[in-house]
């Protein structure tokens, strides 16, 4: 068999609420894929971190001596074992000699850590992002949207700094469980409203201090007949995307550049709305990113050639 076609090992990006496993050759090639909603807060309901993974590597034949490197929620507090962040400014080689094994099970499982940010005025950390930043092999500034977006400085190898936005979170709370669930509608297409959301981006960049005064105007404008209630989605989204720029430019200055690391309907609109905010961007796909990243990672740990798995 030739070694592209054999798996050298599995690789698992496992976050709160979601699991993605891949078997990877040797050069990346991805061999075998599963998708579940097993993530942290779900796995030990299913029957615990290791019957999820080994179900799922069943799934796939995978061998019973087939290595796994895992990144993500898997090496929180909360998750399979807990995994001590590495520091930042954080060279990506610490990060996968960081990697610990888990104890009491068959195969060799390998979980990477997080990185944190130990600054008084701005603690921070991530878990899974590093992975992709990693994979990614880019310098620059790095935007990774999602419920919690993150900006990241990457320099010489190393993740330098970082900031996180709970952009995705809060447009959920505001959306579905304050007084703007009477406004907001079930189409959350912003781009299917450009204008509206356009509009909400520049509100942001330029006056986020107004956040506040601008969310409950989303309220007051349908009632008073001066805005349309359908394009509210829209403006929540672009107020909350802008104010997430704003932020980011400050706490991260002097790039105009930006390399969107996203899949989905995100990576449309944020690209837009960085286009309105004067950054220049480059797309990349996230899953592509964290798999090279876990790659990586897995060549660190698992250095005995590996080829002959099947």
């Amino acid at each position: 068999m030739a070694s592209e076609t054999v798996p050298f090992c599995a690789a698992a990006d496992w976050g709160t609420s979601s699991f993605r496993l891949w078997l990877l050759a040797r050069d990346g090639t991805v061999l075998g894929e599963k998708r579940s909603r097993e993530g942290m807060q779900s796995a030990v309901a299913a029957g615990g971190f290791a019957a999820v993974l080994e179900t799922h590597l069943g799934a796939l034949g995978a061998a019973p001596d087939l290595p796994v490197i895992v990144c993500g929620m898997a090496g929180a507090k909360q998750g399979w074992v807990e995994v001590p962040y590495v520091d930042a400014p954080a060279p990506f080689e610490a990060i996968a000699a960081g990697a610990l094994p888990v104890p009491g099970v068959a195969r060799d499982v390998r979980i990477l850590p997080g990185v944190a940010q130990r600054d008084a005025a701005r603690p921070d950390v991530m878990r899974g992002e590093e992975t992709q930043i990693v994979g990614l092999g880019r310098e620059g500034l790095v935007c990774l949207p999602g419920t919690h977006s993150k900006w990241a400085a990457v320099r010489a190898g190393r993740i330098e700094a970082f900031s996180t936005f709970m952009t995705g979170e809060v447009f959920a709370l505001l959306a579905e469980q304050s007084i703007l669930r009477h406004t907001v509608g079930a189409d959350r297409d912003a781009l299917a409203h450009a204008e509206a959301f356009g509009r909400g981006v520049e509100a942001g960049l330029n006056e986020p201090e107004l956040l506040l005064n601008r969310l409950f105007a989303l309220r007051a404008g349908p009632l008073l007949g001066l805005s349309e209630g359908a394009e509210a989605a829209a403006r929540l989204s672009g107020l909350l995307i802008g104010s997430e720029i704003a932020g980011a430019r400050s706490l991260l200055p002097g790039e105009r550049s930006v390399v969107l690391v996203v899949s989905g309907p995100l990576a449309d609109l944020y690209a837009a709305a960085l286009e309105v905010a004067g950054f220049e961007v480059a797309k990349a796909d996230a899953d592509a990113a964290v798999r090279q990243g876990l790659l990586a990672a897995a060549e660190c740990c698992f250095p005995i050639e590996t080829e002959t798995r099947s």
